[in-house]
């Protein structure tokens, strides 16, 4: 008798255990918070978040044929302002700290899936020319939303933090009232800006000064590897998608700390080299905002010696639409000079006083 109650208590566990698995993977499905499976619903709320988590269902399944993409550097964007100026229909996938790998991979999945999509505007950081082809900052990625294999979404479907996180927040929206995130709001940020501001982030007396400051063959054969694998391999496998893509204006500090560090000339042959790369690529329109010196000398535009307020994010659209800072053979030469004029001439100094 004992073994029989026993057996029905087992059976009875295994039951509900089957139906709260069942119905809490239905419900993962039925909300999903990062549209693993389908776009978003008009009935339910979203708070678009955890880039690295949403922006491959935003690829898979939003309609558009604009992609604005790139580091932190492009989370202030509005793909609104963008649609206005180039008459798109766009959306927006930050990857705030990646490299130029994981830019590439996210686009070479996004553009085979959407072949519709015409305009891509993709930041080109600075600081990631001389890096690896391969460097990544993020050692772990939900690869299981990234891929096509259904039975490793088992990580998606029975996961606490899809749950707690994504489910029940956009549960929560939904029945308070709250309107979904917008596309503009979406990464995006507000900071505090100002040179206190920077000065929190930067020490320009504790520079690290141990760093390389030649730049050779070695050097331009990074390079060429890291634009290669990671940028013209994308343009040239896309050739009826127009790459805008632009160096963004950091701002005088990150200057300043370059001349400190000796780096400043290796930095801009870098440039070159890169430069050089992309105007191969008929499909790509590179731009440059270095010269845009009443930007990048008022700190008052920036939180870090990097990043700047969305204002700086609208002005670049505006820029790229009139086609200010454009990069050509016949110029870009004549520009690298003029950076490498102003910014080992400046006096740096004023900027603490």
């Amino acid at each position: 008798m004992e073994q029989k109650e026993a057996k029905k208590w087992f059976i009875k566990c295994i039951t509900l255990l089957a139906a709260a698995l069942f119905f809490i993977g239905l419900a993962v499905i039925l909300v999903d918070p990062y549209f693993h499976y389908h776009k978003p619903y008009p009935f339910l709320s979203y708070r678009l978040h955890e880039e690295r988590y949403t922006n491959d269902g935003i690829s898979r399944h939003f309609d558009f044929d604009a992609l604005i993409t790139g580091t932190s550097m492009t989370q202030n964007f509005k793909p609104s302002e963008m649609d206005a100026y180039f008459g798109t229909h766009s959306v927006k996938e930050p990857f705030p700290g990646a490299g130029y790998k994981e830019l590439a991979e996210n686009l070479d999945r996004t553009l085979t899936r959407n072949p519709n999509v015409n305009t891509v505007l993709w930041t080109l950081d600075y600081n990631g020319l001389l890096r690896a082809g391969d460097w990544q900052q993020y050692e772990s990625y939900p690869t299981y939303l990234y891929d096509e294999n259904p039975f490793n979404d088992v990580s998606y479907l029975f996961n606490k933090s899809i749950l707690y996180h994504g489910v029940l927040p956009n549960v929560l929206m939904t029945l308070t009232g709250a309107p979904s995130a917008t596309m503009d709001e979406y990464s995006s940020w507000e900071r505090e800006t100002g040179l206190d501001q920077i000065l929190n982030a930067y020490d320009r007396n504790n520079v690290n000064l141990n760093v390389p400051t030649s730049f050779g063959e070695e050097e331009r054969q990074t390079v060429t590897d890291t634009i290669t694998a990671n940028i013209t391999r994308i343009a040239n496998k896309y050739p009826d998608t127009t790459f805008y893509i632009f160096y963004p204006p950091y701002s005088i500090c990150y200057w300043d700390a370059l001349n400190l560090k000796g780096t400043l000339e290796r930095q801009l042959l870098a440039e070159q080299t890169a430069t050089e790369l992309l105007l191969e690529c008929p499909n790509i329109k590179l731009y440059s905002f270095f010269d845009q010196y009443d930007i990048i000398c008022n700190l008052d535009y920036y939180c870090d010696d990097a990043h700047y307020s969305a204002e700086i994010n609208s002005l670049i659209l505006k820029w790229i639409s009139d086609d200010t800072g454009r990069i050509t053979p016949k110029n870009y030469l004549e520009k690298i000079q003029e950076e490498r004029e102003f910014f080992s001439n400046y006096d740096y100094e004023s900027i603490y006083e």
